[in-house]
């Protein structure tokens, strides 16, 4: 694990959480405000999202290995404890409160950068049976990619990775892959177009935890020993969109 102070890698979750919730929310009224076709806005909020995740990961990686999600983070620890590497538990206990706070307060600030209302109740359903699938398949390849290029020893390939992977499952997916407790959480703060419904949250939440569960089942399957050459905190340096 990195040597680098708690409180410092906690902060940079809640930033890292934060701007990529304001990017989600933020290009989704841009593109909403520029467009009425619905496949050119999830065009240009899937673009936006998929770049501005690399962009945090380059940006917080180095400090906190760039979770920004609590799945991921839960993940680590799961992972990590047989060789001693990932998150310690009091740490996932740290990271997951300031993901989520630092998710409401990205929402906050796309709304003020677009003069809106600080917060919004959203009233987007997103509570079929088939969404649900969607958010377990996007939250398992996350978490699955995340690792397995960690124990890959090429968790230098996350930023492009990730992002890659984001980008492509708003299309793939049936959900437009949230695949993030704290993102899904802040978007149903919004009424905009990236917005969901409170009453889908539980739902979506339980998907992604269960999607995570699947992720690592497949990470210890088909990987279940880091890479020799990887650095000791190699699967810390890990995100979530």
């Amino acid at each position: 694990m990195t040597g680098l102070p708690l409180a410092r890698r906690a902060l940079a979750e809640f930033l890292g959480t934060g701007l990529l919730v304001a990017v989600v929310v933020g290009s989704g009224i841009m593109a909403a405000e520029l467009s009425r076709d619905d496949g050119i806005r999830l065009l240009a909020n899937s673009l936006a999202t998929a770049g501005g995740l690399g962009v945090l990961i380059l940006l917080f990686g180095p400090v906190s290995g760039a979770h920004l999600n609590p799945v991921v983070s839960l993940a680590a620890w799961a992972l990590g404890r047989r060789d001693g590497t990932g998150l310690a538990l009091g740490e996932v206990l740290v990271y997951v409160p300031v993901q989520l706070a630092g998710g409401l307060g990205g929402t906050v600030l796309a709304h003020l950068m677009f003069a809106r209302p600080a917060l919004q109740t959203a009233a987007h359903d997103r509570s079929a049976g088939h969404l649900l699938l969607g958010e377990l398949v996007a939250t398992a390849g996350l978490v699955a990619l995340v690792f397995a290029l960690s124990r890959q020893g090429r968790a230098h390939l996350a930023p492009a990775a990730v992002g890659a992977y984001i980008g492509a499952a708003y299309w793939f997916t049936s959900s437009t892959s949230f695949a993030n407790p704290a993102v899904t959480l802040a978007r149903s703060r919004t009424d905009t177009f990236a917005g969901i419904a409170p009453g889908s949250v539980p739902g979506f939440v339980a998907a992604q935890f269960a999607g995570a569960v699947l992720g690592c089942l497949l990470v210890a399957a088909l990987y279940p020993r880091a890479a020799r050459s990887a650095a000791p905190e190699t699967p810390k340096r890990t995100v979530g969109a």
